[in-house]
């Protein structure tokens, strides 16, 4: 029963007093109640006639706004008077546009449209949780409902990265146009390959001289160069503990898959081939580079629902994983945490191997917070602890540096608003040089 029957009910106990026996009336007001109550029960449209579907958009990008349609039909015979309530999970921020409280009207045979507005506050897949119907009598005094997943159409809204790093696109396009020789004159460089010949202008290099054809045309000819293209490009996600740890407003993982996207992007354009590997103690996602116009489409859809592991990576799965898979020379780009314990134990045992066929790039991001420990002046005996440990902290990751170095690793440590953009540098770098 709903409050209005107690209403009723109290406003019968106030004419108690006109009763010659109290006990007789109480009975007889309860059971008028009752009896009313009872009828408009019956009355009630019955929740298991209507019919719950949904429409609107499957995927959203981290940050912005989805709607999602339910739509009600009342396929019973009878007005059908209810609340509904339709739960999403907590993390995909919804907010429907009837509010909660609100009693819906449809008559037999129509159908009720209920947006519901979604700003998801965390990547990955958010479902629609729970739908409860509560219809109500024509006097409203009873109702009958029916909630729980049987009655909650299926629905998964996909909430993709954010991928604040594309603002650095154009530029790095414009890098590598450069590289290319589009904006100007291509030049020679360490294992690059061979583009055309042309005729030789002033300002070129002497040693891009080709005689033999200069000899045959009877013109000085030069050769021309671009870099080299169809080259393997291969970004492993660390998703182990280590990813969970925020740095700044987002935790490591969100940050790397942010780099990886623009990474990703910029190889394509530039003609290579680009593989993606998530693991921690298991492979999570693996994309390859096949179908490029459709692979940053493949990898973000593959990346959203990835999510750290709270176990310890296992650097032998990973260098397993990408010898097997990679039987060329590649660019290996790992993005982990430079921290001794993790790479010391795992990474460095195997790191010969996996340096001996492929190039390796370590991408790491550091906390700002510790480089400020070190330059503000203590005020305390705890700031003088806290800048103390933020120096081991940091000697450490020099240490660790240095051992990866030793090796032939490049490494890439910046903030994580810099990270991107510092590994999209480093590829057009290598690029440049003829070291892919």
């Amino acid at each position: 029963m709903t409050w209005r029957a107690a209403l009723l009910l109290a406003a019968g106990a106030a004419t108690l007093p006109a009763w010659p026996a109290p006990f007789l009336g109480v009975a007889v007001m309860t059971g008028a109640v009752l009896l009313l109550a009872a009828v408009d029960w019956a009355l009630a449209a019955p929740p298991h006639a209507l019919t719950a579907t949904r429409t609107g958009d499957r995927t959203v990008r981290l940050g912005g706004t989805a709607t999602v349609t339910l739509h009600l039909a009342n396929t019973s015979g009878r007005t059908l008077r209810a609340r509904v309530r339709d739960a999403w999970v907590p993390s995909a921020g919804a907010r429907p546009d009837v509010p909660p409280g609100q009693v819906l009207t449809v008559e037999p045979g129509d159908t009720a449209e209920l947006p519901v507005r979604l700003t998801p506050a965390r990547r990955g897949d958010r479902p629609a949780a729970a739908l409860t119907v509560r219809s109500f009598g024509p006097l409203r005094l009873a109702f009958r409902q029916r909630t729980g997943r049987p009655a909650t159409p299926p629905w998964t809204l996909r909430v993709l990265p954010r991928f604040d790093s594309r603002r650095h696109l154009p530029e790095k396009l414009a890098k590598l146009r450069i590289i290319d020789g589009v904006q100007v004159t291509r030049g020679r460089g360490q294992g690059t390959e061979f583009d055309t010949l042309r005729e030789y202008v002033v300002g070129d290099d002497v040693r891009s001289i080709d005689w033999r054809a200069s000899a045959r045309h009877s013109d000085v000819l030069v050769r021309t160069w671009r870099p080299e293209r169809d080259r393997r490009l291969v970004c492993v996600l660390d998703t182990g503990r280590t990813s969970a740890v925020r740095v700044g407003d987002e935790p490591r993982l969100d940050t790397a898959i942010d780099a990886a996207l623009l990474l990703t992007a910029l190889a394509a354009r530039a003609g290579d081939r680009v593989d993606l590997l998530a693991a921690d103690s298991a492979v999570r996602a693996a994309v390859t580079g096949s179908g490029r116009p459709t692979l940053l489409t493949r990898l973000v859809d593959a990346l959203a629902p990835l999510q750290p592991a709270l176990v310890e990576t296992d650097f032998e799965l990973i260098a397993g994983e990408v010898l097997r898979r990679e039987r060329r020379r590649s660019l290996v780009v790992l993005f982990t945490a430079l921290e001794a314990g993790p790479l010391g134990e795992g990474l460095l045992p195997v790191l010969p191997r996996l340096a001996a066929r492929h190039r390796v790039v370590i991408a790491a991001t550091h906390d700002p917070v510790l480089t400020g420990l070190t330059t503000t002046p203590p005020t305390g005996p705890d700031d003088v602890y806290a800048a103390a440990a933020a120096w081991r902290a940091l000697a450490e990751r020099d240490r660790v540096r240095a051992a990866l170095s030793r090796h032939g690793v490049t490494v890439v440590d910046a903030p994580a608003d810099r990270l991107a953009p510092a590994i999209a540098d480093t590829y057009l770098r290598l690029k440049s040089l003829g070291q892919l």
